[in-house]
């Protein structure tokens, strides 16, 4: 275990600059059968429009070697619209926003070097589309009002003030329906906490413990995933021995899909308690970057380590300490977290 020593190199997530305070707020849709009917129709269109955005940028590229923008993109909608009258169905800025999702795809591409981006299925488990603008959440009747589809009834079970931002519908696997709203609440982010090496400690991610503090203190890896196999494989068996296209082969991957529901809700369930314990005793953290791609090459602990899911974790700790204003600081790859530091000379431990 490393204690948190502070190399001149080590990235801390924290701006200088002032900005306001901004929020994500999910909650659960309940529509009317002929609401989803529209909301599903609103998912079709949308994805038909983020695939020939991509078909464009790549057939353009193609043929006269530069990449055309979105807002070029946008211009050629209307057009599209003429000859698919049936993209007049849904909101025009949803389109829009479609277009900024391709765009925002490629930077990460060529910037991050992520994957190049995919064509999206309708085979995907989670489909979505965004709404940046003209939508109203009503709390006193518990409803949010959408463009082209009216009042949905929902369940609002916090309240909140700012301004509307973006927000995103979305379907989940087990056939639910989501919204995901982000809103500007118009505060400044608090003013930034000092810390002392007395006060901020260092975490080290692993398979067995979940976490390992520099204070000793150990969290067990709950394992959702290994512990729900044997139900898993069983379920699995029973999609598998199904009739194709059969209304109890639905009924079986139905039945799967809200086994891996549950997994998932456990694990965030964890990892969101855990990372406000840490980040409201201390006031600063410090964490080896873990590298996942180059760990679950190794095929006995691929598995594993995706049961653990700490991208996730990190995240989590991420913006939970950005907003309290702690820092977190992170340990490189090759820092030589074993050895004498050649600024402090002290000597850090694994």
């Amino acid at each position: 275990m490393f204690m948190p020593c502070i190399y001149p190199k080590i990235y801390i997530l924290l701006k200088s600059t002032k900005y306001f305070m901004m929020k994500a707020f999910k909650f659960r849709l309940y529509p009317t059968i002929n609401q989803s009917n529209q909301l599903n129709q609103h998912i079709g269109i949308c994805r038909f429009v983020y695939n020939w955005t991509l078909d464009q940028k790549v057939k353009i590229y193609e043929q006269i070697g530069k990449s055309i923008f979105r807002f070029d993109l946008n211009k050629l909608i209307p057009n599209l619209k003429k000859q698919n009258p049936w993209l007049r169905e849904v909101n025009s800025q949803s389109l829009q926003g479609m277009v900024n999702l391709v765009e925002s795809a490629f930077n990460r591409f060529f910037r991050e070097k992520n994957n190049f981006p995919k064509f999206k299925s309708k085979k995907i488990p989670i489909q979505s589309f965004l709404i940046p603008k003209h939508y109203n959440v009503d709390f006193e009747n518990d409803t949010i009002k959408l463009t082209k589809t009216g009042e949905i009834k929902a369940v609002l079970h916090k309240t909140f003030g700012g301004e509307l931002k973006t927000a995103t519908i979305s379907k989940s696997f087990t056939g639910k329906y989501y919204i995901s709203i982000l809103v500007e609440n118009g505060k400044e982010f608090p003013v930034k906490q000092t810390f002392s090496e007395s006060t901020a400690i260092g975490v080290e991610i692993g398979i067995t413990n979940f976490t390992v503090i520099s204070t000793g203190e150990k969290v067990d890896n709950p394992k959702y995933l290994k512990n729900s196999l044997k139900r898993l494989k069983t379920l699995q068996k029973r999609v598998s021995r199904k009739q194709n296209s059969s209304q109890n082969r639905e009924k079986a991957k139905q039945k799967l899909a809200l086994l891996h529901k549950k997994i998932i809700n456990k694990r965030n369930d964890f990892q969101h308690k855990l990372s406000f314990k840490l980040v409201s005793e201390n006031q600063a953290i410090a964490f080896e970057t873990p590298y996942v791609k180059d760990m679950i090459k190794n095929h006995h602990l691929a598995q594993a380590i995706r049961d653990s899911v700490w991208s996730s974790f990190v995240t989590k700790l991420e913006y939970k300490s950005e907003w309290s204003r702690k820092p977190i600081l992170l340990i490189g790859k090759f820092a030589p977290s074993s050895k004498i530091c050649p600024v402090c000379d002290t000597i850090t431990l694994i």
